[in-house]
């Protein structure tokens, strides 16, 4: 089930939901094993002063299937729109991660995870033709799709053109782009990073959109990485590297 409809599931799913302040409620299985993992939760919980309450498995089996004897119940998320990216507060420096066109929830999990590890202030996906938050992508995120602000938009290009409005210089991902990022220098204060599609990378409107354009250098056998793999050398070689 996906975060959207409320749930959190897993242990680390539902640890992450109760530091970002989402959860407001945790369900345990009854006969769940005291792990390490579930030690977290709980120990977590009371931090937060949040109730855990005991329920027999087919309870959360019914909120989630992969839950792992664990569930949180969420508080409905902040649902950022186009209109918002114009009036967030970003700091001088920020980092927005814009996804164009990713479509596995597991892909879109991932780079949430980079994204935040990265320090962005904000994540900017499709709503038609792209990833959900389900409860996958939210596993894959290591909970930071919970935390993250995380804006959908029907038209990334048109969102491109709001955050270059906001100071922030868009520099697209491109497999064809001459100058890698290792050569390119890294833009100053605000920058957005856009990250395709594996297959197809960007759109074309994306593409164009963009101040500048890096690739990474491949030399191996294979063609292209996913969003994850590709998003996190650009970060943390170009865009946060001290």
């Amino acid at each position: 089930m996906s975060d959207t409809r409320g749930v959190a599931a897993g242990k680390r799913a539902a640890a992450e939901a109760l530091r970002a302040g989402r959860a407001t409620e945790v369900l345990v299985a009854r006969d769940s094993r005291e792990t390490e993992g579930m030690r977290e939760v709980l120990a977590a919980a009371e931090v937060s002063g949040i109730r855990v309450r005991r329920v027999e498995r087919h309870e959360l089996d019914h909120l989630a299937e992969d839950n792992r004897g664990v569930v949180a119940m969420l508080r409905p998320a902040k649902q950022y729109s186009e209109r918002d990216i114009s009036s967030f507060d970003f700091g001088h420096d920020a980092l927005v991660v814009v996804l164009d066109g990713v479509t596995d929830p597991q892909n879109l999990g991932a780079a949430a995870r980079v994204a935040d590890a990265a320090g962005a202030e904000m994540l900017i996906t499709r709503i038609k033709r792209a990833a959900p938050v389900t409860d996958a992508a939210v596993k894959a995120s290591a909970g930071a799709l919970l935390a993250l602000p995380h804006a959908r938009v029907a038209n990334i290009p048109r969102a491109l053109e709001r955050l270059k409005d906001s100071g922030f210089t868009v520099a697209g991902l491109d497999a064809e782009a001459p100058r890698s990022v290792y050569s390119e220098p890294r833009p100053e204060g605000r920058i957005a990073v856009v990250v395709g599609s594996e297959g197809s990378g960007m759109s074309r409107l994306a593409t164009e959109a963009c101040d500048v354009l890096v690739s990474l250098p491949m030399k191996g056998h294979v063609a292209s990485l996913n969003a994850a793999s590709g998003l996190s050398p650009a970060l943390f070689s170009w865009v946060v590297r001290e």
